[in-house]
């Protein structure tokens, strides 16, 4: 299969759909969804779907990565911490965008496999934690982005305490009916911005 092909045609849906970001275009580009999801799914890698990963968890449409990542408004002078580290698929295309990602998993062997594949790729800065998502990460807190690849009912207070001053995040929220948000951390309180409906496997609070 021509890897390569297919993933410059992804890049031409991603475009339609609207994203206009060029380090977001590059990043999706640059890293390779056929590595990062099951060997029978290879002939389905670029298409614009989520896809299973086991464990009852999905590696996230490709325009959806995209977008939120374009929402984020990354640098590469900013850390992030990703919530839903999943296979490391949007972990990698962080990496691209950002000076250090921190992705927390909270299924055990999905942690396992992804830390190693992101090692085995040289994704040198990005953390791959095993832990329990709404907790967020205290001790690398505050953060000046955070992203969530699974669905909370409400937004985690608990990760809003971790995030910086004029901080962003990017998540979807709901639980019948899932809406992606954005959240800015101003001074004088949180901005909130809807993009419109989602559909996200529901963030979990335990681990595995």
């Amino acid at each position: 299969m021509n890897f390569i092909s297919r993933r410059k045609e992804m890049l031409e849906t991603i475009k339609q759909y609207g994203v206009v970001n060029e380090s977001v275009l590059k990043a999706m580009m640059q890293v390779e969804r056929h590595l990062f999801i099951p060997e029978d799914l290879l002939s389905k890698a670029y298409g614009d779907y989520p896809l299973s990963i086991g464990y009852g968890q999905t590696i996230s449409q490709p325009f959806i990565v995209a977008y939120m990542a374009e929402l984020s408004e990354a640098s590469k002078s900013l850390n992030i911490l990703e919530i839903g580290c999943g296979s490391g698929y949007e972990a990698a295309v962080l990496a691209n965008l950002y000076k250090q990602v921190y992705s927390i998993e909270n299924i055990a062997a999905l942690a396992e496999s992804s830390s190693h594949l992101l090692q085995q790729l040289k994704y040198d800065n990005v953390s791959v934690i095993y832990g329990n998502g709404f907790l967020g990460l205290e001790e690398k807190a505050p953060f000046d982005r955070i992203i969530l690849s699974a669905c909370p009912p409400e937004t985690p207070e608990r990760l809003i305490q971790q995030l910086k001053e004029n901080g962003i995040m990017v998540l979807p929220v709901g639980e019948k009916k899932q809406k992606l948000l954005r959240i800015t951390k101003k001074k004088e309180g949180l901005q909130k911005e809807y993009f419109g409906d989602v559909r996200f496997v529901p963030m979990l609070n335990r681990v595995y």
